[in-house]
């Protein structure tokens, strides 16, 4: 009895442009995409003594301290709304926003090895660290809606908006990553940045405080911080604000979807020189 041996051959070139990413590519490789996301949670959480609920205790430990100062002692207006659940869900997606584009950034130099010995389509490497952040989000928001019934805060029709502005979270953080994660092999300075950048930013982006407390034109131009029409998307959906810009969502959300296209494009130009300089 014999056997044939069967091999699988795969011609390695450059994407040519835009159109050319395979899609198909992509998804034969999703055992690894798979297993690098469930690497990714294992690895965070063991060893730990709450296990994930550091996911709940990082935005909620968080939430107090800005509770006690923002909310107790300066007064801040939280829109009507109790000022520990205003701040917390904006805490959700700013949270998975900053620690996507650190771990995003990062993600090829920390995986350099594997980039060197296997091919893969390379774009899988950012995509699992943000979406193994993605699941202290949705443990994180689990919180948020028992936080909500305790107030007695209980979303509308408008919840059905709600899956959108995640969305839009998601292609912001990936978008950025993208372009900041190929920058990074090249310039090392990156990564160094991204902790200031995001404390910068933080202040930049209403978590804390509304935006109705900005004037015009600053408000306007706030909007182009996609994480501006995002957490008001947030807590217009969820919480029932009123008094949230739906231009300045529709601005963010464009933002975002822009920088998730040009990092798309920026990435597959420039995935071909990773192996060789990382």
């Amino acid at each position: 009895m014999s056997f044939k041996h069967q091999t699988n051959k795969r011609r390695i070139e450059p994407h040519k442009n835009f159109v050319d990413i395979s899609i198909k590519e992509i998804w034969e490789y999703r055992d690894l995409f798979y297993y690098l996301v469930w690497r990714d949670f294992v690895i965070r959480y063991r060893q730990t003594l709450i296990g994930v609920a550091w996911a709940i205790f990082q935005p909620l430990f968080s939430t107090g301290i800005f509770t006690i100062v923002f909310g107790n002692w300066a007064k801040m207006p939280s829109d009507g709304l109790p000022y520990p659940i205003f701040t917390f869900s904006a805490m959700l997606p700013w949270i998975f926003f900053s620690t996507g584009l650190y771990h995003g950034t990062t993600s090829l130099i920390g995986n350099r090895e594997l980039i060197v010995k296997v091919y893969f389509p390379r774009i899988i490497i950012p995509g699992y660290a943000i979406v193994g952040n993605g699941c202290n989000f949705l443990i994180s928001l689990c919180f948020l809606f028992v936080l909500m019934a305790w107030y007695g805060i209980y979303p509308d029709s408008r919840l059905i908006f709600f899956p959108f502005f995640v969305l839009m979270t998601l292609l912001s953080v990936f978008g950025v990553s993208l372009w900041l994660s190929a920058l990074n092999v090249r310039y090392r300075d990156i990564q160094n940045t991204i902790p200031l950048l995001t404390q910068v930013c933080f202040f930049m982006t209403p978590v804390i405080y509304p935006t109705s407390i900005i004037e015009e034109p600053f408000r306007f131009w706030m909007s182009f911080n996609p994480m501006t029409g995002i957490i008001g998307g947030f807590r217009w959906s969820l919480l029932g604000v009123e008094n949230v810009s739906t231009i300045s969502m529709a601005i963010s959300s464009m933002v975002a979807i822009l920088l998730f296209l040009s990092g798309l494009v920026y990435f597959y130009r420039t995935e071909q020189f990773f192996a060789d300089i990382i």
